[in-house]
């Protein structure tokens, strides 16, 4: 009768795995596949059997191996990585075959073609840990090289492995005092994000194209954020379908933020979800779901492309902010200085330290880089919240000074929607000149249809200008395309001053009160509701408006008033604004 026992031997077993492998195939098939077949026959397996050991098997775009010793197992590692990293100078890093390794030594089950148990599992699993080009081992591999001097490691503490029920042990491997790693793609210091693939729930072909199509729409809405380092769509495709980490992909992409999703379809209604995520902490940033049917599908595609632009646009730029805040002072860059300028900008009370904080920080930024563009324009900016709140020391000189700032941002900005939107709007307030800023936000809006700041102002823009439907419905897409926007409160007194210009005073109080509860010591918000107030026959609650101004600016008083109104380009609307604050009670 045969000898039925199990076959069990102690042994070394080293797990590699490619990295990225699917988004390699979805570039390019057939050179990926060439590729690594050269890798494999040229370098990997002579490797392997120069150091005593044999591949035991295949598994697509990894391989499994066993030695003798882990300090074989171990040079054998070492030698594969950075035969790798030779073999890949000069090519391109979004196209280098890149491997992981994971070494561990176990007593397993052995079979002709195969090796089975904890030992193999536990290998697997290390080799997720590895970084791209690296090699982990685990800490019973670990006390069989601690009298090798030419093989060193460092501890990365205890690694919960999936699948794995208690935690293990690891170390990764040290060589020339240096992780023996190719380095991940370098993260921008600018925010990055890339959109990857939406699964599909419903299984239907229909909604395969339709959540592709999601995916397209919306990775060329955030290619239009200049200050946005996009990842193209090409590049994403690969991790479809793909169950790799968001860390993982993180590195292999270079990028600080992912783009996640889902469709599903049920009776004759879809679903998307979507959600931000920080891709070196795993933390999710923001999350939203919307609904709508399937009738127009492709209506309901771009409606979900512009709502998901919108609300992870403030989301990255908080989470940015909150980054540079962080940031110890001595390693501050521009960008940094611009960041922590726009934190102390956009707080929910504005004040007067808060706008001279920030403008310290622009002047800053600029300082570190003279060519950058949205920093003048930001720090314009602030001289124009300076006017609107009545906080100018010498009117002439920085009117003067803002305007050099908004001409150099435009100049400097003029493919650049951001630097165009808020150079724009100070030309236009702080300069009154409302032509240059409307053609201003005109190229800002042609270079980013769905950038809401832009928006905003065109909404400040058509109401000057005697416009006031178009200005309402300006500022109702940016609300929409941004709802947790800090720069909501300005959105809806720009509805409120349209509201009043149209004669309609009811409108406008709801939209005046919605901005002070938004920012309750905005001056402008609190002078159109003043106005509106009057005009609708409220005496109590416009007197009740000019107290609250009063108690802002005690100096304020009608005779001052022309130097930080609106520049309405129609006399009845500035007359009736004028008389209408006079009725709230505003001194003379």
């Amino acid at each position: 009768m045969p000898d039925q026992r199990i076959q069990r031997k102690l042994v070394a077993i080293l797990a590699a795995d490619v990295v990225g492998y699917s988004r390699l195939m979805g570039l390019d098939e057939e050179k990926t596949h060439r590729t690594l077949a050269a890798h494999l026959t040229e370098h990997i397996e002579p490797c392997i059997s120069a150091h005593g050991g044999r591949i035991v098997k295949r598994m697509g775009d990894g391989l499994l191996s066993d030695f003798p010793s882990v300090v074989d197992a171990t040079r054998c590692a070492v030698e594969f990585q950075m035969g790798m990293h030779r073999r890949s100078e000069g090519v391109p890093p979004q196209e280098q075959i890149r491997f992981r390794i994971g070494i561990n030594v176990g007593d397993i089950i052995t079979e002709a073609n195969d090796i089975y148990g904890d030992g193999v599992n536990v290998a697997a699993r290390l080799q997720e840990v590895a970084e791209p080009g690296g090699v982990c081992i685990s800490e019973d591999a670990y006390h069989h090289l601690r009298n090798h001097r030419d093989l060193k490691a460092e501890s990365i503490g205890q690694q919960k492995l999936k699948n794995i029920a208690d935690p293990v042990g690891a170390y990764r491997i040290l060589f020339d005092g240096a992780a023996v790693a190719v380095p991940s793609l370098l993260v921008p210091e600018t925010p990055s994000v890339a959109v990857l693939p939406f699964e599909n729930l419903s299984h239907e072909p229909d909604e395969e194209y339709f959540a592709d199509g999601v995916v397209e729409d919306i990775t060329t809405a955030l290619t239009r954020m200049r200050h946005l380092f996009v990842i193209a769509r090409n590049s994403t495709r690969g991790y479809k379908g793909s169950d790799i980490g968001v860390k993982t992909i993180g590195r292999e992409l270079g990028v600080r933020y992912l783009v996640e999703g889902s469709v599903r379809r049920a009776s004759g209604r879809l679903r998307i979800s979507a959600q931000l995520v920080n891709a070196s902490s795993g933390i999710h940033l923001w999350a939203d779901r919307f609904d709508g049917t399937t009738a127009e599908i492709f209506d309901l595609q771009d409606q979900i492309a512009v709502s998901i632009v919108g609300a992870i646009t403030p989301k990255l730029e908080e989470a940015e902010i909150d980054r540079a805040k962080r940031k110890p002072t001595e390693s501050l860059d521009a960008y940094d200085y611009y960041l922590r300028g726009l934190w102390a900008f956009d707080r929910t009370t504005i004040s007067r330290s808060a706008v001279d904080e920030a403008l310290q920080h622009f002047m800053a930024a600029i300082e570190r880089d003279p060519t950058f563009a949205v920093a003048y324009a930001r720090a314009a900016r602030c001289f124009a919240t300076r006017k609107s709140n009545g906080w100018m020391s010498d009117p002439v000189a920085e009117t003067v000074e803002a305007t050099r700032l908004a001409r150099r941002s435009v100049e400097l900005g003029w493919d650049d929607a951001i630097a165009l939107t808020y150079g724009g709007y100070v030309l236009g307030y702080v300069s009154g000149n409302l032509k240059d800023c409307a053609a201003c936000i005109d190229r800002a809006l042609a270079l980013n249809p769905t950038l809401a700041a832009a928006l905003g102002v065109s909404s400040w823009v058509e109401a000057c200008s005697g416009r006031p439907e178009t200005a309402i419905e300006r500022a109702g897409l940016a609300m929409r395309l941004s709802p947790f926007d800090p720069r909501m409160a300005a959105w809806q007194f720009n509805t409120a001053l349209a509201c009043f210009c149209a004669a309609r005073y009811d409108d406008a109080i709801d939209w005046a009160e919605r901005s002070i509860r938004e920012q309750p010591f905005y001056p402008s918000a609190l002078r159109v509701a003043a106005a509106s107030y009057a005009m609708a026959g409220l005496t109590k609650e416009a007197h009740e408006m000019s107290e609250r101004l009063h108690q802002l600016d005690p100096a304020l008083r009608l005779a001052t008033l022309s130097k930080i109104l609106p520049p309405f380009q129609r006399a009845e609307d500035r007359s009736r604004y004028i008389e209408a604050l006079k009725m709230a009670g505003l001194p003379e």
